[in-house]
């Protein structure tokens, strides 16, 4: 029997999987076709302190592996969410909810926030920096680390549920925008957003939505996400919601092995309404399969830290005697652990092959085209487990 419940910034989840905001709408139009209460919550559509519009049609254009959106933030207002959506979905949600907030300026988001912090069935409120800051320029929010904390401290300033910032992955250095936030007392983080896509239409020769550039998401973007979800996890101490590219449960596991507490699911919503649905079911067969019996104690977690003591051998001359500490995500080859490796490495061309021994494991190595050294999948074993 496996355990599928996590713990978000003090409140239970039954499951780790989240709805993500743009998706799902305000769930009671999902409730029609499925009981929305196995989900561990949801975030509901991004709400501003007015109604919107939203941008001008196409709003969407398809891409392998993904799709563009600009919608533009179409919403009633926080006065009409509170008035009009809540309530209805308090007739078919009985769980805490995520409430997803932008805003134009600092003032902005503190109003909504104030408003929403209020509500009872508001469990977290999920601050989207991405949104141009109006009185700076245009710039987002989210793409300066001063400018990400400055909401961070308004919203903080103004509310009692915990606050967990949603980062757009269009920037530099995301780590550094993360701590900024945590710094000026975030209880969490989520990411990635979208990234920042274009079409453009063969025959008009024109961009194939009106706001010529949107969002992109979908499966093609997990490789990102992971990434950067392990960096930031890797870098703060508050719980990490990861996102980006998620459609089955070994993507769930994947995500929270890069050190995701919880996990969203976006763009797979829009491809088939009962994903989420899918995911939570399959959940306990793919832990099960891969050894897992409690999320928040995985058996392979890659930011655990272990001991590692051995002796590397190469064309039987011994290279290296290496004793430390190191989470188990590691690269042989870069010098994090192996830097007499690195630079036996050096002297050696494409197509170079040499003989190894890792204390008892023998292997082959080769140097690839991109200089890359490829070595057998065994290196990364530690007491048997990957």
């Amino acid at each position: 029997m496996v355990n599928t419940k996590v713990t978000l910034c003090g409140l239970e989840l039954d499951n780790p999987l989240i709805p993500a905001s743009g998706t799902f709408g305000y769930g009671y139009e999902f409730a029609e076709l499925y009981d929305i209460n196995l989900l561990g919550t949801f975030s509901f559509k991004g709400t501003t302190g007015e109604a919107r519009f939203g941008n001008p049609t196409p709003r969407i254009a398809d891409c392998p592996a993904g799709m563009i959106n600009a919608v533009g933030l179409q919403n009633p207002g926080v006065e009409a969410v509170i008035a009009k959506e809540l309530p209805k979905l308090r007739e078919c949600f009985h769980k805490p909810v995520m409430a997803n907030v932008s805003g134009f300026s600092v003032e902005d988001y503190a109003y909504t926030c104030e408003k929403l912090d209020k509500e009872e069935q508001v469990g977290w409120l999920e601050v989207n920096v991405s949104c141009p800051n109006v009185h700076g320029g245009g710039m987002s929010f989210g793409t300066s680390p001063e400018a990400a904390a400055s909401v961070t401290r308004a919203v903080k300033a103004v509310t009692t549920k915990p606050v967990i910032i949603k980062l757009s992955p269009n920037v530099t250095d995301i780590v550094s925008i993360a701590k900024a936030c945590e710094e000026a007392g975030a209880d969490g983080i989520s990411l990635i957003n979208t990234l920042l896509g274009m079409r453009i239409d063969l025959k008009t020769k024109k961009p194939v939505i009106a706001n010529k550039m949107g969002g992109f998401s979908g499966p093609a973007i997990k490789p990102v996400a992971i990434r950067m979800v392990y960096q930031v996890a890797q870098a703060v101490k508050i719980p990490v919601v990861g996102m980006g590219g998620v459609s089955s449960a070994e993507d769930v596991i994947e995500m929270m092995m890069a050190g995701a507490t919880a996990v969203e699911v976006g763009a797979a919503n829009l491809v088939n309404p009962y994903a989420c649905r899918d995911i939570i079911n399959d959940l306990p067969r793919v832990m099960e399969k891969d050894g897992i019996k409690n999320l928040t104690d995985m058996e392979i977690n890659l930011n655990k830290v272990v001991s590692l003591s051995y002796t590397l051998e190469v064309d039987g001359d011994v290279i290296e005697t290496v004793t430390a500490e190191k989470p188990m995500m590691f690269i042989f080859g870069t010098g994090y652990l192996l830097p007499k490796f690195e630079e036996y490495i050096a002297g050696k061309k494409v197509g170079d092959t040499f003989e190894f021994t890792l204390t008892e494991d023998e292997g082959y190595g080769r140097v690839n085209e991109d200089a890359i050294v490829e070595l057998p999948k065994k290196l990364f074993e530690i007491d048997g487990k990957i």
